[in-house]
C-alpha cells in the first residue's frame, strides 16, 4: 500500500461513524447492529472508549522501540485453531473478557438518560481524538493495552477498529452511508498482513466482503473455502 495520512484516514472514519449515529433519532440508535446484544448505542459507545483511549495514549509518549505494529497488534485478537491446552484456554479466557465487556457496554450506554446522549459525548470527543492525532508526531511512539506502537501504527489500529465497527453500525441502517474509501483501504491493509503472502482472494470480493470475512462477520461459503484453498484455515482473522 502506498504511504497514507493515517491521521487523515482516522479523521474520516470517525466521521464516518458520525455522520451515521447523528441523523439517529432514539428509536434509531436503538436498531440492532451487527454485534450480538448491541444496539446501535451501545456499540456507539463502545467506539466511543476507543476514542477516548487515543486520547490517553496520543498524551502519553514513551522511548522505543515498538513492540508491535499495524498487523502484529491485531494477532491478540486472533482466532487460535481449535485443539487442546493453552489455546483452548486462551480462547476460552478471551471469550469471557469479550462477553463481560459486552455487557458493561450495555450498562454503560444504558446509564444516559437518553441514547442520544452517547452521540453527544462522541460527538465531542471523536474530534477532540483526531486533532490529537493531526499533532502527534508521527516518528513518536506511544503506550496502550500493553503495548508499545509507533504512532502512525497506533492510528491505523484504531482506523481499522473504526471501520469494522462503522459496518457493524449500519446492518439495519440501509440509508446510512458507508465508511469512506481511504479508512476502507487502511483497514484492509492491516488485516491483509494477517495472511500469508501467497494467499489470494476470491475474485468476487469487494474491500467490504473481506473485511466481513475477515472479522468473522459473515462465514466463508463453500465456494470461497475452495478458492482460499489452504489460507480458508486462517479465516476469521481476528474474531
Amino acid at each position: 500500500m502506498t504511504a497514507v495520512s493515517q491521521p487523515e484516514a482516522l479523521a474520516q472514519a470517525y466521521a464516518g461513524i458520525t455522520d451515521v449515529v447523528v441523523p439517529l433519532d432514539d428509536a434509531g440508535l436503538q436498531r440492532p447492529t451487527r454485534c450480538r446484544g448491541w444496539f446501535v448505542a451501545d456499540l456507539l459507545f463502545h467506539v466511543l472508549c476507543d476514542a477516548q483511549r487515543a486520547l490517553v495514549a496520543l498524551a502519553s509518549p514513551t522511548d522505543g522501540p515498538a513492540d508491535c505494529d499495524d498487523v502484529s497488534y491485531w494477532r491478540a485478537f486472533t482466532v487460535p485453531a481449535e485443539g487442546t491446552g493453552t489455546g483452548r484456554r486462551a480462547a476460552r479466557d478471551e471469550a469471557g473478557s469479550s462477553d463481560r465487556h459486552a455487557w458493561w457496554a450495555r450498562r454503560a450506554a444504558a446509564a444516559f438518560e437518553r441514547p442520544s446522549g452517547v452521540v453527544r459525548v462522541w460527538a465531542d470527543t471523536a474530534p477532540a481524538a483526531v486533532r490529537a492525532a493531526a499533532a502527534a508526531d508521527p516518528a513518536g511512539f506511544v503506550t496502550t493495552q500493553g503495548h508499545v506502537l509507533r504512532v502512525p501504527d497506533l492510528l491505523a489500529t484504531l482506523t481499522t477498529e473504526a471501520v469494522v465497527h462503522h459496518l457493524d453500525l449500519i446492518v439495519d441502517l440501509p440509508d446510512a452511508p458507508p465508511p469512506a474509501a481511504l479508512p476502507v483501504r487502511v483497514a484492509v491493509a492491516s488485516l491483509c498482513g494477517l495472511l500469508s503472502d501467497d494467499a489470494v482472494r476470491p475474485v468476487g470480493w469487494d474491500d467490504r466482503d473481506f473485511l466481513l470475512r475477515a472479522t468473522g462477520r459473515v462465514p466463508l461459503t463453500d465456494r470461497e473455502r475452495w478458492e482460499l484453498g489452504e489460507a480458508a484455515g486462517w479465516f476469521p482473522l481476528i474474531g
